[in-house]
């Protein structure tokens, strides 16, 4: 049976700062193309060469560049991101994670950043990537969570709560379930949650579990304040 793939929940992410460790996903990313090594080849013909035939050794390695394609969202924080990297020329790690959890990781920095903006269609951008230094791939290996899952919002009646899901290494595809006072919510497995009158005086948290091919782990955020009436 063939183990072909599409390429629907590939990932990418930049490291926050050089040698962090950590990563943060771009949103919106629809296409990525990862770098593709050649080897360089120089000419070592001399006079003597067989045959007048010209002969070549082998060079260095040359990384090429990668790119990647994305929804063009104005003012988001991948927008931001990539514009400040731009700027800035920053040599950063960046991690392609392919859906059945193999990543590709290198160091590179953004030499383009080109929004289009059509009439009747939507916008995107197209985001060019320099490659510098060695190009390592790894097998997939089980989701960490590195920074927990944050919930943003005011607990009262009546008002949504989101969250950011944190940041993960090897990250797979995210779910999550929201909780009061440490009890599940039935359904409420979304990245929002809006408090009801029952959860009156009572926290809220949220489990934020990452899958991938080789397992999940979960990891819970910290608790609100009990929540108020409207």
């Amino acid at each position: 049976m063939s183990e072909a793939m599409i390429g629907y929940d590939t990932r990418f992410a930049i490291e926050t700062s050089p040698g962090s460790g950590m990563y943060v996903e771009l949103e919106e990313v629809f296409e990525v193309t990862p770098p593709s090594s050649t080897i360089s080849k120089v000419d070592v013909t001399s006079f003597k060469s067989p045959g007048r035939r010209r002969e070549f050794i082998p060079g260095l390695t040359e990384n090429g560049a990668a790119s990647l394609n994305m929804n063009f969202v104005p003012g988001s924080a991948s927008d931001l991101r990539i514009e400040e990297l731009r700027a800035s020329g920053e040599v950063l790690s960046m991690r392609i994670t392919y859906p059945n959890g193999v990543t590709v990781t290198f160091d590179g920095f953004v030499e383009e950043y080109s929004p289009a903006v059509p009439v009747d269609d939507r916008l995107t951008a197209s985001v060019s990537l320099s490659v510098t230094g060695e190009i390592a791939i790894a097998d997939p290996r089980p989701p960490e969570n590195q920074v927990p899952p944050h919930i943003m919002g005011t607990a009262q009646v009546g008002q949504q709560l989101s969250v950011w899901p944190g940041i993960w290494s090897a990250v797979g595809a995210l779910t999550y379930q929201w909780r009061v006072a440490g009890s599940p919510v039935a359904g409420a497995t979304g990245a929002t949650f809006t408090p009801q009158v029952a959860h009156i005086g009572d926290p809220i948290t949220v489990a934020v579990t990452s899958t991938n091919s080789q397992g999940s782990e979960t990891s819970i955020s910290a608790a609100t304040a009990n929540v108020v009436a409207a």
